[in-house]
């Protein structure tokens, strides 16, 4: 459990993002969690850097509805202050925070209040004995680098753990979330570090991130974006429905076009695409440029468009509803999707 939201179990895979605000600015951290939140976002994670952003979790922890995660390196008194201040998840590598009795005072801790540890795996911060055991970055590193943290927990009577093992490499990261889930059943946070911007980033998001769900890994989940973080949370939510993982909200199909199309297609589909947002219904909606197959194509679709020479078709489950003119087919589509 991160504060009221369970991770792993079987429990629904949650949406998580990072705020990019100083910690201890707490008003425009606050404000970033609120618009975080309100795009979807299930669980937030702050920076501490220093002592100041520790001691700010208490009074941003005061003006939120989400959990709170804090990401903490090298100085376990950091930890200490920041789950006294209230936070509901720890983010942090046991091995480097110092001695064993660091590990134990951060461990006690947790423990006495029921927060669960998050071990941060990272390909690109490897420890130096596990890069020379493997001749450099590889899955098998990364697991072993976890196993190693879970082990200095363990040693302390500590267990409610979750895993992550990202690495900037698409195919690195899911090798080694693969290896995971075959070696232990701890909950898995997924994500593909340092992604890059919304464009490239998203993509290699969704291959990385959709690929593992789409073999049943992953419990909780960040998209890295070089963007506002609300970016992040928009594409998760996009990556979650491509996966059939989530089914809220309306889908969009649209064909891509061909030379049959005689009609703004590519126009259609944005402005029913746009309206879709505002829709809560689990629909799939079609876009359609032929009259001649795109019912039949599309029939899998709730409903949908198909264009014809300025006029075109409104469908349901793949049998033709009525003909209607171009100017008209967006708003007789959205009044269909009113009654269903």
């Amino acid at each position: 459990m991160v504060g009221k939201v369970p991770v792993g179990g079987g429990a629904p895979v949650s949406i998580q993002s990072m705020c990019n605000t100083r910690t201890d600015d707490v008003a425009a951290t606050v404000e970033q969690i609120r618009r975080l939140s309100a795009a979807g976002c299930q669980i937030i994670r702050v920076a501490v850097p220093d002592m100041d952003a520790a001691r700010a979790v208490g009074a941003i922890k005061e003006q939120i509805d989400i959990p709170l995660v804090v990401d903490i390196h090298f100085d376990y008194k950091l930890a200490l202050e920041a789950i006294a201040a209230g936070a509901d998840k720890v983010r942090i590598n046991p091995g480097n925070i110092g001695g064993e009795d660091r590990v134990k005072a951060v461990a006690d801790a947790c423990r006495l209040r029921n927060i669960p540890i998050r071990i941060g795996v990272n390909g690109g911060s490897l420890e130096k004995s596990l890069l020379a055991k493997y001749g450099g970055v590889c899955p098998e590193a990364m697991v072993e680098s976890a196993f190693e943290h879970v082990r200095l927990l363990n040693q302390f009577d500590f267990d409610d753990i979750c895993i992550s093992l990202k690495s900037s490499s698409v195919p690195m990261t899911m090798k080694a979330y693969q290896l995971m889930r075959m070696k232990s059943d701890y909950p898995l946070h997924i994500g593909v570090t340092e992604a890059g911007t919304v464009r490239m980033g998203t993509l290699k998001s969704a291959v990385g991130i959709g690929g593992l769900l789409a073999m049943g890994i992953g419990d909780t989940m960040r998209v890295s974006l070089s963007a506002d973080p609300v970016e992040e949370v928009y594409a998760a939510r996009d990556i979650l429905k491509a996966a059939g993982i989530r089914k809220e909200g309306a889908e969009l199909v649209s064909c891509p076009t061909c030379g049959r199309t005689r009609i703004d297609l590519i126009g259609l589909a944005n402005e029913v695409e746009r309206r879709l947002a505002n829709v809560d219904k689990p629909i799939t909606v079609a876009v359609m440029g032929c009259v001649v197959n795109g019912p039949g194509e599309a029939s899998a679709a709730d409903c949908g468009i198909a264009g014809g020479i300025g006029e075109g078709l409104l469908f349901k489950k793949g049998q033709i509803v009525k003909k209607v003119p171009q100017e008209q087919l967006v708003d007789e589509l959205f009044a269909l999707i009113d009654t269903l």
